[in-house]
């Protein structure tokens, strides 16, 4: 299938299993008038909690309804799904409790530098090109050193690597349209995790793991407010308490997909609090855990659960770009969910355009492969056909590979 909009690969699949809108709209718990809008690519199927539904009551894989990666022939779009297939192999022949499959590697500190200085920069611009060139090796040359450790403090810093490691693969996967291969990356950084029998890196690895993007939404927000409750008793250090931030925002985002409106809100205040006894350092910080990516996280939470408009540029305001400058994989997703919000709205339509240029500017291999604003771009094209905005609007289209 290739059609543009996951609305219109919803009705190929629906009228391949013979269901109904309404049959389909009773199952996925939404309305007929909705899903008829969005099979005709005037509303957005942009949220994780529609897209589960939807594939559940289809009984077909998210990736197939999203229909990810639409790959064009831009270089900062297509270009980092060049280093999937050695990413993938890295993942799939390392193993804990195997031989390492390369006979030589740097030395494990080496590795430790380039893993938290470099790459860690890396990915916070998104630059998955980059980090695609040097994490496959990287995560090689670490299984080694697990293999043959010169001592046990060799072996303890080889798998508090890893843990970020395997964070960063899943993101860079996830990210790209690789599910799948993303939740084996957060597996493996899981496995090491209990290996280490730290805590706090399994509590870094929960974060990575427990992502809200199963099909089983209930089941994820309880795990994901159980690590959180888990990690709770080991905190001692400011460093503990940003791992323990970033848990309680994962089971923010889960609340918001199940529709818990309560517990949605309950999370990010919880957050707050902690955030308060931690510097508001986006780039020091861990995952930039502080008031500034709460105020963010808020944002993401509420377009999740179906904010729009006003109510999302309210929630903009309060954000202090000027934080955001040394980081800009927050910057652009802080940009990308103001974008989404305001897409939904016609009132506010026109200004989200702007909102996903800046992103793209921020970020462009990340948003140019992002489902969720591919989703909107495509949808705001076919509602901005014969509108004076559709020039730019095409332009963008173009960049994420967007038949226009």
């Amino acid at each position: 299938m290739d059609e543009i909009t996951i609305g219109l690969r919803l009705r190929t699949l629906r009228r391949w299993r013979g269901m109904t809108l309404a049959e389909l709209a009773g199952q996925a718990g939404m309305s007929t008038s909705y899903l008829s809008m969005a099979e005709r690519g005037l509303r957005a199927l942009d949220r994780r909690s529609f897209i589960a539904s939807l594939a559940a009551a289809l009984q077909v894989s998210e990736t197939e309804l999203i229909g990810r990666p639409h790959l064009g022939t831009d270089h900062a779009q297509a270009a980092p799904h060049a280093h999937i297939p050695a990413l993938r192999t890295a993942l799939e022949t390392n193993s804990l409790y195997q031989d390492p499959v390369v006979e030589r590697a740097r030395p494990v500190r080496e590795l430790a530098s380039l893993m938290a200085g470099p790459l860690e920069a890396h990915r916070r611009r998104y630059d998955f090109i980059t980090v695609g060139q040097q994490l496959p090796d990287l995560i090689d040359e670490l299984h080694y050193h697990l293999g043959d450790p010169a001592d046990e403090a060799d072996q303890h810093l080889a798998l508090q690597t890893l843990v970020e490691a395997y964070m960063c693969a899943a993101g860079m996967a996830r990210s790209l349209g690789h599910p799948d291969l993303g939740h084996i990356a957060a597996s493996r950084a899981d496995d090491a995790a209990v290996m280490l029998g730290d805590p706090i890196a399994r509590g870094k690895a929960a974060f990575s793991l427990i992502r809200p993007s199963a099909s089983n939404w209930s089941r994820v927000k309880v795990l994901a407010a159980r690590a959180a409750d888990r990690l709770q008793p080991h905190v001692q250090s400011t460093r503990d308490m940003q791992v323990l931030g970033m848990l309680t925002l994962n089971a923010a985002l889960a609340s918001a997909a199940t529709l818990d409106g309560a517990t949605a809100e309950h999370w990010p205040d919880e957050a707050d609090r902690l955030a308060t006894h931690v510097p508001d350092n986006m780039t020091d910080n861990w995952q930039a855990f502080g008031r500034t990516n709460v105020a963010i996280w808020r944002i993401t939470v509420g377009v999740e659960y179906g904010e729009a408009g006003a109510q999302v540029a309210d929630k903009a305001r309060a954000v202090d770009e000027e934080k955001l400058h040394g980081h800009a994989a927050r910057r652009a997703c802080f940009l990308s969910d103001v974008g989404r919000g305001l897409a939904r709205d016609r009132r506010t339509r026109r200004e989200a355009l702007t909102w996903f240029r800046r992103a793209e500017d921020a970020a462009p291999q990340r948003v140019r492969n992002d489902a969720k604003v591919h989703e909107s771009i495509a949808v705001m094209l076919e509602q901005a056909k014969v509108n004076a905005g559709g020039r730019e609007l095409r332009g963008m289209a173009s960049r994420m590979g967007i038949p226009h």
